[in-house]
């Protein structure tokens, strides 16, 4: 399992990954989920993946094989004019990656692969564009009424962003909204663990204005997951108290 999340401000993008893959307790690695191409001052692309490990593996080296390929050859994530453009040529390439692989493995293997990738970036004289592509290929655009994807282990931090998110926040507000949230979910499900990965793309600068990866002795978010337990526990302590006798 994993946990991936791409948010929409106005100020730019913000995303997060995990990077735990598992199968099984005793059977635990850790993989990049968030991959990045970009021509400076012109565009950035980044990618979070999420489901079946050898496809989305060999979805993120077919589009790196692209940008190293001559001029004259399909290059979908440096050459192509819009982000539209971009997430529709993604999507069918991890649609018949998909295809292929279920193919290979015969009628028993049929629904075994599956996988989806967060999409994020800016061209040049374009918004900061945000997509959600599906197994099948076919995607959303975040805007107005969805401006957030997640994508792996979703239920345990959706929560926190709906209630903490706010389409003017910062750059820096939105990265401590996602710390929360990943922390919510780390806590809840072990399939899902550090380090993380973090990028926030701010608007009309074309390149990653920060990049970390966060592990487990990271300060900031140990200090994070602390004063978010203490604040859970004082709010709950300060509701009014229930009591088995209604006072008339």
């Amino acid at each position: 399992m994993t946990y991936c999340v791409g948010m929409l401000v106005e100020k730019g993008l913000v995303l997060m990954s995990d990077t735990r893959t598992n199968s099984g307790v005793d059977n635990i690695s850790v993989f990049r989920k968030m991959f990045s191409w970009q021509v400076p001052g012109e565009r950035i692309i980044t990618v979070l993946t999420a489901g079946n490990l050898a496809s989305t593996q060999a979805v993120v080296s077919l589009l790196e094989e692209r940008t190293k390929a001559p001029e004259d050859r399909d290059n979908t994530l440096l050459k192509s004019p819009t982000m539209f453009q971009v997430a529709g040529d993604i999507g069918k390439l991890l649609r018949a990656t998909i295809a292929e692989r279920q193919d290979a493995n015969g009628v028993r293997g049929k629904g075994r692969f599956t996988a989806s990738i967060i999409v994020a970036g800016q061209i040049k004289g374009m918004e900061p564009r945000l997509f959600l592509i599906y197994p099948e290929g076919n995607f959303i655009e975040a805007g107005l009424d969805t401006p957030f994807f997640q994508i792996g282990e979703t239920k345990y931090g959706r929560p926190i962003i709906i209630r903490g998110y706010d389409r003017t926040m910062s750059l820096e507000d939105a990265v401590k909204l996602l710390m929360v949230s990943f922390d919510s979910t780390l806590k809840a499900n072990l399939s899902v663990g550090l380090p993380l990965d973090l990028m926030v793309i701010e608007r009309d600068t074309f390149e990653a204005r920060h990049e970390r990866r966060i592990a487990h002795d990271d300060p900031y978010f140990q200090a994070i997951s602390s004063s978010w337990g203490d604040a859970l526990k004082h709010a709950f302590h300060s509701l009014p108290d229930y009591t088995f006798f209604q006072k008339d």
